[in-house]
C-alpha cells in the first residue's frame, strides 16, 4: 500500500511538471521580459530619429505655407499666412522662379540617370571581374573601394584642383600629353560643368554597386556556371542567363538606394562650385538652397522641399509597384 501511495504521487508529480498551465506561468513574465527588451533598447533610438528627421520635416511643411523671409527670421511666428502661394509659384512654369526650378529639375532627372546608370555598369563589371582567382585580387578590391570610403570634402576637392583650368591634371592629360582639346577647357563653368559634375558623382558611387553586387554574387552556386559552360554557353550567355537574374533582387534595392543617394546630393555639386552653381550643374538640392539661404525665402525654399519630397516618394512608389510585380510568380 505504501509503494501504491507513493507511485500515485509521483504521477501527479510528473503530470503537474508536464501540464502547459504549470509550465508557462512562472515562465511567461520572463518570456515577455526577453521579447520587449529590444524594443525598449531600440525605443531612445528612435526617439532620436524622430526627433531628427520628422521633427524637421513637420517645421518645413509648417513653413512651406508662410510668407517667411528675411524679414521675418527672428519672429517666424509673425509670418503673414501664404496657403498656397508658395506652390503656385513654384510650378509656375511661365514665371521666373518656377522655370528656373523645372530647368533645374530637368538637369537633375538627366544627370541622375547618367549618374545611375554608369554607376551600376561600371560596378556590376567590375564585380563580375573580380569573382575570377587571381593574384592580387584582395588589393585591387581594396583599392576600388577607396573613393567610397572617402570623405565627401576631401574626394571632391581632390577634383577641383584637378579641374582647374590652368593648371589641373585634366587638362594636363587632355590637352598637353594626348592633344584631344585645341586649347585648356574650362571644367568648372558654363557647359563643361554638367560633366564634371557627373565623372565626380560617378566615381564616387560606383564603388558602393560594385561593393552590393559583389555581395550578391556570394549567393550565385558556381554549380550553374559549370553547367553552363559545359553546355555550351559563353561568357556573355552566363551573364544574361545566370548572373543577371540572379542578381534581380539586389539589383532593385540597389538602383533604388542609387536613385536616391544621387537625386538629393548636395554635397557633390556644392563643394564642387561653391554656393552658385553653374546653370549646366544646377541640381534641385543646390537650387532649393540658394532660394532658402541666397535669396532668403524660406517659405519658397521650403515649398520647394514638399514638392521634391512628394516627387521621390511617387516614384519610389512606383518603381517598387513595378519591380514587384515583375518578380511575383505568376500563381500568385
Amino acid at each position: 500500500m505504501t509503494t501504491t501511495a507513493n507511485e500515485q504521487a509521483t504521477e501527479q508529480t510528473i503530470v503537474r511538471k508536464d501540464s502547459p498551465g504549470a509550465a508557462d506561468g512562472p515562465r511567461r513574465p520572463g518570456r515577455i521580459r526577453r521579447i520587449g527588451l529590444p524594443y525598449l533598447l531600440l525605443l531612445p533610438a528612435l526617439i532620436l530619429e524622430l526627433l531628427v528627421h520628422l521633427v524637421p520635416m513637420a517645421i518645413g511643411i509648417v513653413m512651406s505655407f508662410k510668407e517667411l523671409t528675411q524679414f521675418f527670421i527672428r519672429d517666424w511666428d509673425a509670418a503673414p499666412w501664404a496657403g498656397l502661394d508658395n506652390y503656385a509659384m513654384s510650378v509656375d512654369f511661365d514665371a521666373p522662379v518656377g522655370e528656373a526650378l523645372l530647368h533645374s529639375f530637368l538637369v537633375t532627372v538627366a544627370f541622375t540617370l547618367l549618374s545611375v546608370g554608369l554607376c551600376w555598369l561600371i560596378g556590376t563589371a567590375a564585380a563580375i571581374f573580380m569573382q575570377d582567382t587571381f593574384r592580387g585580387r584582395g588589393l585591387l578590391r581594396a583599392l576600388f573601394l577607396v573613393p567610397y570610403a572617402l570623405p565627401v570634402y576631401a574626394a571632391v576637392i581632390t577634383w577641383v584642383f584637378m579641374f582647374q583650368h590652368d593648371n589641373g591634371l585634366v587638362n594636363h592629360v587632355l590637352h598637353d600629353q594626348l592633344h584631344l582639346t585645341d586649347k585648356p577647357s574650362f571644367w568648372l563653368i558654363g557647359d563643361n560643368s554638367f560633366y564634371a559634375l557627373l565623372t565626380v558623382s560617378v566615381w564616387k558611387g560606383w564603388p558602393f554597386a560594385f561593393l552590393i553586387v559583389m555581395a550578391g554574387l556570394q549567393n550565385v552556386p558556381r554549380e550553374l556556371y559549370e553547367a553552363a559552360a559545359l553546355d555550351g554557353a559563353g561568357v556573355w550567355q552566363q551573364i544574361r542567363r545566370i548572373t543577371l537574374p540572379s542578381l534581380s533582387a539586389v539589383n532593385q534595392v540597389l538602383v533604388l538606394v542609387l536613385f536616391l543617394w544621387t537625386f538629393n546630393d548636395f554635397n557633390t555639386p556644392y563643394v564642387l562650385f561653391g554656393k552658385a552653381a553653374p546653370e549646366a550643374a544646377d541640381l534641385v538640392s543646390v537650387h532649393i538652397y540658394q532660394a532658402s539661404f541666397v535669396t532668403w525665402n524660406f517659405g519658397a525654399g521650403s515649398a520647394m522641399s514638399v514638392l521634391l519630397l512628394l516627387f521621390l516618394l511617387a516614384v519610389t512608389g512606383v518603381y517598387l509597384a513595378v519591380t514587384s510585380r515583375g518578380r511575383r510568380p505568376a500563381g500568385a
